[in-house]
C-alpha cells in the first residue's frame, strides 16, 4: 500500500516527529511501510536522512504553497506519478488545497488529519481568513474519506458543530514511545551542579516552543511567585522560539538570574524531566492545545503538572498528579498550587508506564490503528 504523507518538512515539528516515531516502530516490528513524505515547504529537513535510512522517501514541492495553482499542479503530478493508494494530509484546513489537487485521480483513500484547533490559514488578512475558512472546511468534509483529530476537542472544533459521522470522523492519538523514560534515571544532583544550582533546590520545568501559543511569559511570572514562597526553587526552560529574549528579560526583571536557566533545544528531555519537580504549561485557553505530548512525557517522568484550562483531558493518564487552573487566577494562585501539589504523592514510573500501556497512546495500539486507518 503506497501512502503519501503531505507535511511541511521533516524537521522538529510535532507532526513530523510523530510520523517518524510511527515509521521507526513499524521498521522495528518488521512491518513493510511504503511511505513517501511530500514536503510542502520544499526545504530540506533535519530528519530527511533518517527517513531515507528507514526505507521511506522524501519529495519536495517545486513550488511554494502561496503559488497555489503551480503548487497544485506539482502535487497532482506527484500523485499521478507515484500511483498512491492513500493521500494522508496533515495540514488541517489547508488540506483542502491538497484534496482539490487530487480530483479525478484513482486514490483509494483521502485522509485529513487535524493536529491542532488553531484553524490557521495562510493569509495575514483577518477578513480573508474568515471568508475562506468555511470554504476550506466544507471541501475537507465533502472530499475526505476520513477526518481524523488528535484529540476529542481538536476533532470537534474542526467539525464546527456537525455530528461525527460513524466510521468517518475519528480520534487517533499520537503514539508515545516510552523507551527513553523506561531506560533513563536522571541524576538530580549532577544535573543541578551542571547548571550551578543548589543541590537541594526544586525545579520548575517549562519544555516546548517558547512562543505566544505556549504562554512562557506567564510561566516566568509563576516562577517569580513560587520563588518568593520558597527561595530554594529554580526554573529550567527548554526550547526555542520568538519569545526567548522576552522570557530572559522577564526573568531578569524579577531578579531571578541566579535561579533561572534557559537550555535551548535538548535531545535528553527524558533525563532532564527526571531531574525536575514540576512541569508547567499555561497555554492560553482559546484556542485549546491540540494534544499535549509533553504533558504525557512529564507524567512518565513522575512530574507534578501545573496546567491551564487550555489543556484538554485527553493527554492525562489516570495516574496524573496535576492542578488545572484558569489563567485569570493569576501567578500567585498558580504558585500556591505548586506548593500544595508538591506535598502529594506522585505515581511511580512503573504506575505511569502501566497507565500508558493501557491507553490508546501506547505505541503498539496507536500503530495498529494507523495501519487500519490506511487500510
Amino acid at each position: 500500500m503506497r501512502v503519501l504523507h503531505i507535511v511541511e518538512n521533516i524537521n522538529q515539528g510535532a507532526v513530523e516527529n510523530w510520523l517518524l516515531r510511527m515509521l521507526r516502530f513499524g521498521v522495528r516490528q518488521d512491518v513493510a511501510l511504503d511511505w513517501t513524505f511530500y514536503c510542502a515547504l520544499g526545504e530540506n529537513g533535519q530528519g530527511d536522512a533518517q527517513v531515507n535510512k528507514l526505507g521511506a522517501r522524501v519529495v519536495f514541492s517545486p513550488a511554494p504553497l502561496r503559488h497555489k495553482l503551480t503548487f497544485m499542479r506539482a502535487l497532482r503530478h506527484e500523485l499521478r506519478r507515484g500511483r498512491y493508494d492513500v493521500m494522508h494530509c496533515h495540514h488541517d484546513l489547508v488540506s483542502a488545497v491538497y484534496l482539490l489537487a487530487s480530483i479525478g485521480l484513482p486514490i483509494r483513500k483521502r485522509i485529513v488529519h487535524v493536529h491542532n484547533a488553531d484553524e490557521a490559514v495562510p493569509t495575514p488578512k483577518q477578513f480573508k481568513a474568515q471568508l475562506i475558512r468555511p470554504l476550506l472546511r466544507r471541501t475537507c468534509l465533502a472530499m475526505a474519506d476520513n477526518i481524523v483529530g488528535i484529540s476529542n476537542h481538536t476533532l470537534d472544533t474542526f467539525l464546527a458543530g456537525r455530528k461525527r459521522r460513524p466510521g468517518r470522523d475519528l480520534v487517533h492519538y499520537y503514539g508515545i514511545d516510552a523507551t527513553s523514560f523506561k531506560n533513563t534515571d536522571g541524576d538530580r544532583l549532577a544535573f543541578r551542579r551542571s547548571l550551578g544550582l543548589a543541590d537541594d533546590c526544586r525545579i520548575l520545568l517549562f519544555a516546548g516552543r517558547i512562543v505566544p501559543e505556549k504562554n512562557p511569559l506567564f510561566a516566568v511570572n509563576v516562577f517569580a511567585e513560587l520563588h518568593r514562597l520558597e527561595p530554594a526553587t529554580a526554573a529550567v526552560f527548554i526550547g526555542s522560539g520568538s519569545l526567548v529574549e522576552l522570557v530572559r528579560q522577564r526573568a531578569q526583571q524579577h531578579g531571578l538570574d541566579a535561579s533561572f536557566r534557559h537550555l535551548g533545544w535538548r535531545n535528553d528531555i527524558a533525563a532532564i524531566m527526571g531531574c525536575c519537580d514540576w512541569f508547567i504549561l499555561p497555554r492560553p485557553e482559546h484556542p485549546m492545545e491540540g494534544f499535549g505530548l509533553a504533558v504525557v512525557e512529564a507524567q512518565l517522568a513522575g512530574l507534578r503538572l501545573l496546567l491551564s484550562n487550555g489543556i484538554a483531558d485527553d493527554p492525562l493518564l489516570p495516574t496524573a498528579c496535576y492542578r488545572r487552573l484558569p489563567l485569570a487566577a493569576g501567578a500567585k494562585a498558580w504558585a500556591a498550587a505548586a506548593m500544595k501539589i508538591i506535598e502529594e504523592r506522585c505515581p511511580s514510573r512503573t504506575e505511569a508506564m502501566a497507565a500508558l500501556a493501557a491507553s490508546p497512546m501506547a505505541m503498539d495500539h496507536a500503530f495498529r490503528e494507523l495501519i487500519l486507518l490506511h487500510a
